[in-house]
């Protein structure tokens, strides 16, 4: 254990990862506070985790009222946490700020002790209502600009530019234009607006598994799924860009993080994998895909998921086992990739006597597992995901208290209740404004028009209208969090695909799957950007190995949306046809990831190239003669591969 301690703190002692997220990503550009402005800070972040916990394991509140409070804690944090411009002061709030937080508190008190009083005379406002929700607009619009940056806020803006000036905009999308009274009462005074479905998710489910992720972290997780994963991978070949994959899965089923994710395991994993000989943009790839596939995989997955789940109406444990095999098959495919780079090129893995022992490892924080374990458990039992949150995160402490290296004292407490409701800012602000894009949807019908475009331009052919809401979702993803995202392109386009035949759930999940993967996407990146900088490589040149790699997560939702039954969510499916299902998409994925690295066991010919890229062409229709004849094409490949053999310059690596 020891020298595994050694080995880790070695490769990341000279990273600074928080300034790398801070350069990434405007959410980690908050203050950091001294004296009493601290103090106030880590009060009311923990005032506000108390809060959460109270009424998950108590009761909520009135949705609207549970909505405006979380609302309030949110804002006030933002102002206080997040400057306003560069030179704005760094250790302590401006005059603006606490101006921006008074006016926070009020509007959002106002609401919550009126609400039942405006409902009571059928929910007709006053000019000064009026006012206050215009306020409130505001407040959140500035918000998101401090914590999120411009591109979400324009976003915003823009969809309530549209509310008002729809009916200069011509053609189809023309549509009447509302007062800023109607805005004020739809997107403040109602749940279509901010206080719609998202901003529920957060101010309930969300919040109470981010806070889980941060009392986990309190106990030392993160050095149980290290330790394990640099023993099980370190000593093969390329071992570290292995472990890098290990971690960032294992992290990502429960932060649901990328840039988190990006820098705190690869602070040590793309220092590790550039000692061994990969090249820095490489190592800030595997970083970054790794990363990016933990809002993929169960069963955490980020916030996007759970408003899925709100969304079409059904129990959370349906996301998780719709999204495994998916899931692992992404990673598995950069698995492949790893190992065919390491492959070609020779590299070794970490010698085994710097690794931990796995025995070890468990024996002194496998019981942390047990919470993982307990919050499966309640999901899959039928019980709400509010509920499993709750008491998984009650099962920390216990389980922490059964070793001296994992008991959290009343500091280290306290310490996670602030750092839940640190992390838990972004994802309220992104849920909040993006309501602003449902409630204009809602308010012009924008949602429908959208839609009836799409089924437009692509004929009514589902392949078509596959890639389309495709590139919707990768414009709409860049720099714009999976969350916001997701419910964007949920509330315009996964419609069509639902019309055309698809199961609910699998459309949803096809756009879920894109919001994640603009992540991975050029030209903004912001997973590939922190990896790159930890790297020391041009951010470009890393986005762009980091989407390489990615590539098969691209192919995977056209063939889960036209096998629907790899999801595992077609009551009518067989076995023998999920398996089907699963051995033609991962032959499809090996066969990309073999052009993409122009290797298998020896570097592919031309035709080899084709050949492989024939395998992906015939079986995405899902006909089934086709699949027969893709599998024939990649076992006829994978004979001549052998058949030619390895040249000898190659004799000194293990083939696949």
């Amino acid at each position: 254990m020891s020298k595994n301690k050694d080995l880790v703190s070695e490769y990341s002692k000279d990273i600074d990862t928080d300034a790398i997220m801070r350069e990434a990503d405007a959410e980690f550009r908050f203050r950091r506070l001294t004296g009493k402005w601290a103090v106030v800070i880590s009060f009311i972040a923990v005032l506000w985790s108390l809060f959460q916990l109270y009424t998950s394991g108590f009761g909520l509140f009135e949705s609207i009222i549970q909505r405006s409070v979380h609302l309030m804690f949110v804002l006030v944090l933002a102002f206080l946490l997040y400057p306003a411009r560069k030179g704005a002061p760094k250790r302590r709030p401006s005059v603006v700020d606490i101006l921006l937080v008074l006016f926070s508190l009020f509007v959002n008190a106002y609401l919550a002790f009126q609400w039942n009083e405006i409902a009571q005379r059928g929910g007709r406002l006053n000019e000064f209502e009026y006012l206050i929700g215009g306020i409130g607009i505001l407040l959140v619009l500035e918000a998101s600009r401090r914590v999120l940056g411009k591109e979400l806020t324009i976003m915003g803006l823009v969809f309530l530019l549209y509310a008002y000036f729809g009916n200069y905009v011509p053609g189809r999308f023309h549509t009447r234009g509302y007062s800023p009274e109607r805005i004020s009462e739809h997107m403040f005074w109602s749940t279509e607006g901010i206080f719609g479905i998202a901003l529920g998710v957060s101010a309930t489910y969300m919040f109470l598994f981010i806070l889980f992720g941060a009392f986990l972290g309190g106990t030392g997780l993160s050095k149980l799924i290290n330790d394990v994963s640099l023993s099980v991978a370190g000593h093969k070949p390329g071992g570290p860009a292995k472990v890098a994959l290990l971690t960032t899965g294992f992290m990502g089923m429960i932060n649901g993080s990328a840039v988190a994710n990006a820098a705190s395991t690869g602070a040590f994993t793309i220092p590790m994998m550039k000692n061994v000989g990969y090249r820095p943009t490489f190592a800030a790839g595997v970083e970054a895909a790794g990363s990016t596939g933990g809002q993929i995989m169960p069963p955490v997955m980020g916030a996007a998921a759970f408003i899925m789940a709100e969304f079409l109406g059904i129990p959370y444990s349906q996301i998780i086992i719709a999204a495994a095999l998916p899931a692992i098959l992404y990673y598995a495919s950069i698995w492949i990739m790893v190992h065919v780079e390491a492959v070609k090129t020779g590299l070794k893995g970490l010698p085994k006597d710097q690794l931990p022992s796995v025995v070890e490892s468990l024996k002194a924080r496998g019981h942390m597992l047990i919470p993982v374990g307990v919050l499966l458990f309640l999901m899959f039992s039928g019980k709400t995901p509010l509920y499993a949150a709750f008491y998984a995160t009650i099962s920390v402490l216990i389980a922490g208290a059964f070793r001296k290296e994992t008991r959290m004292g009343l500091r280290q407490i306290l310490k996670s209740l602030e750092d839940g409701a640190k992390g838990a800012i972004a994802v309220a602000v992104a849920c909040a404004v993006v309501g602003f894009v449902v409630g204009t949807a809602s308010l012009t019908s924008l949602g429908l028009t959208f839609g009836s475009a799409i089924l437009d331009m692509s004929g009514n052919n589902l392949l078509l209208a596959l890639f389309l809401t495709m590139i919707t979702s990768i414009i709409v993803g860049t720099g714009v969090p999976t969350t916001a995202t997701y419910i964007i392109v949920a509330t315009v386009s996964a419609p069509v695909l639902i019309k055309m035949g698809l199961p609910p759930l699998v459309a949803h999940m096809f756009v879920f799957y894109y919001g994640a993967l603009a992540d991975v996407t050029p030209p903004t990146a912001l997973s590939a950007y922190t990896a790159s900088a930890i790297a020391n490589c041009d951010p470009q040149k890393g986005t762009w190995q980091a989407w390489r790699l990615a590539l098969i997560g691209f192919l995977i939702p056209y063939y889960f949306a036209l096998r629907p039954e790899m999801m595992l969510i077609v009551v009518q499916s067989t076995i023998p046809e999920i398996v089907w299902a699963v051995l033609i998409t991962t032959i499809a994925a090996l066969s990309l990831s073999f052009v993409i690295q122009n290797f298998q066991r020896r570097k592919l010919t031309v035709m080899e190239s084709a050949g492989f890229l024939s395998v992906v062409a015939v079986t995405l229709p899902a006909q089934f003669y086709l699949d027969l004849l893709g599998m024939g094409i990649f076992i006829v490949l994978l004979v001549v591969q052998r058949v030619v053999g390895i040249p000898a310059k190659l004799d000194r690596t293990k083939a696949l």
